[in-house]
């Protein structure tokens, strides 16, 4: 199920490479410079190697590899969220033709913050109305679109299934972040 949401997400960013506005007809074609895709993680290389394959897999199922026909610049705030700002714009300097954020809130966020003008793809399971990223479900405007996993609203079903497995149990944590935008419904 993972891999399918992956696949959908990249499908995503190989369709607003190919239709944005911003990549001139002229890089459509054989001899043109090589289209530029912005990469913002707010995690740290080493650890992000698996969304990385991810990514890097559904390009290739999307007919785009990089190197040959798609350049990838790859940004890792290592675990800090307050770099992801300047690393985004880094990104729109650079003048990529799409900003992807694979599961991060943050890193869209940031993104949207940069630019209006590049398209920037989101996989994430907070709820981008709630956070600003779009505008609404149905009409998101903007330069923003992607995937929403729907996960934050299944903490009540997670826990009466916790509550089966363990009918006896009085007491539960749960660690969240504080600082993640949707830590409050968690």
């Amino acid at each position: 199920m993972v891999d399918m949401r992956r696949r959908d997400f990249i499908t995503l960013i190989g369709g607003a490479v190919a239709s944005s506005p911003l990549w001139p007809l002229s890089a459509r074609s054989e001899h043109a410079a090589m289209p530029v895709i912005g990469f913002l993680y707010p995690g740290v290389p080493e650890l992000s190697a698996g969304i990385v394959a991810a990514f890097r897999k559904g390009l290739g199922e999307t007919g785009f590899a990089e190197g040959r026909n798609v350049a990838v610049e790859f940004r890792f705030a290592y675990n800090d969220n307050a770099r992801l700002s300047e690393l985004a714009a880094d990104l729109v300097r650079r003048r990529v033709a799409v900003i992807a954020t694979p599961g991060s809130t943050p890193s869209a966020l940031a993104a949207k913050g940069a630019t209006t003008a590049i398209p920037i793809v989101f996989s994430i399971g907070t709820d981008p109305v709630e956070v600003g990223l779009v505008a609404s479900f149905n009409r998101p405007g903007g330069n923003v679109t992607g995937i929403y996993q729907l996960t934050a609203g299944l903490e009540a079903k997670r826990f009466g299934l916790l509550h089966e497995l363990v009918p006896g149990a009085a007491t539960i944590a749960v660690l969240v972040n504080p600082n993640y935008p949707d830590a409050e419904a968690r």
